[in-house]
C-alpha cells in the first residue's frame, strides 16, 4: 500500500501530470465566459482556502464537542454492561490500578495492569453501597431551570416566553 501511494505522489509530482492538468483548465478556459474564466485561472485565493480550513476546523471542533458530551452523559456505555458497574478505582502505578466491580450482587476487587486482570477478592455482602441515580432526570432539570428563568425576569419586570 505505501508503494502504491509512493508512485501516486511521484507520478503527481511530475510534470507530464500538472501540464496535462493546466491545458484541460486552459481548454474549459475557452469556452466560458470571461469572468468565470479569469477566476479558473486564478486557482485558489487566500479567501477560498481559509473559508475551506475554517469549515474543516468548526466540524472537527463539533465532532469532538459531541464525542466529549456522550463521553461525559454516559450514553456511550460500552457492550452490554447490565450488570457490570465500576465503583471505584485506585491506581497503583501509571500502568496498574485496583479496580472494585458490581457484578450482579458481588462486589469484585480486581487487579488491572496491561494485558491481564486478576481477582484479589470477591465479597457476598456490599464493600460499597450502590449509589443510587441523585441526579433528576434531564426533563425535570430543564423545568427547574425554565422556572427559575421566569422568576428572574419577573423580578427584573422583563417579558418572558
Amino acid at each position: 500500500m505505501i508503494r502504491f501511494y509512493g508512485f501516486v505522489s511521484l507520478w503527481l509530482c511530475s510534470g507530464r501530470v500538472f501540464s496535462a492538468a493546466s491545458d484541460a483548465v486552459a481548454s474549459i478556459a475557452l469556452a466560458r465566459p470571461a469572468a468565470v474564466a479569469a477566476r479558473t485561472a486564478e486557482g485558489f485565493d487566500a479567501g477560498m482556502l481559509g473559508q475551506l480550513l475554517a469549515g474543516l476546523v468548526l466540524v472537527l471542533l463539533v465532532f469532538m464537542g459531541l464525542a466529549w458530551l456522550i463521553r461525559r452523559s454516559g450514553a456511550a456505555g460500552g457492550f452490554s454492561q447490565q450488570g457490570l458497574k465500576v465503583l471505584a478505582t485506585l491506581p497503583l502505578s501509571t500502568r496498574e490500578r485496583v479496580v472494585l466491580v458490581q457484578a450482579g450482587s458481588q462486589q469484585l476487587l480486581l487487579g488491572v495492569a496491561p494485558g491481564r486482570v486478576n481477582l484479589l477478592q470477591s465479597f457476598d455482602q456490599p464493600l460499597i453501597e450502590v449509589p443510587v441515580a441523585t441526579s433528576p432526570p434531564f426533563s425535570q432539570w430543564l423545568q427547574r431551570a425554565k422556572a427559575s428563568m421566569a422568576a428572574r425576569s419577573d423580578e427584573d419586570g422583563a417579558p418572558h416566553a
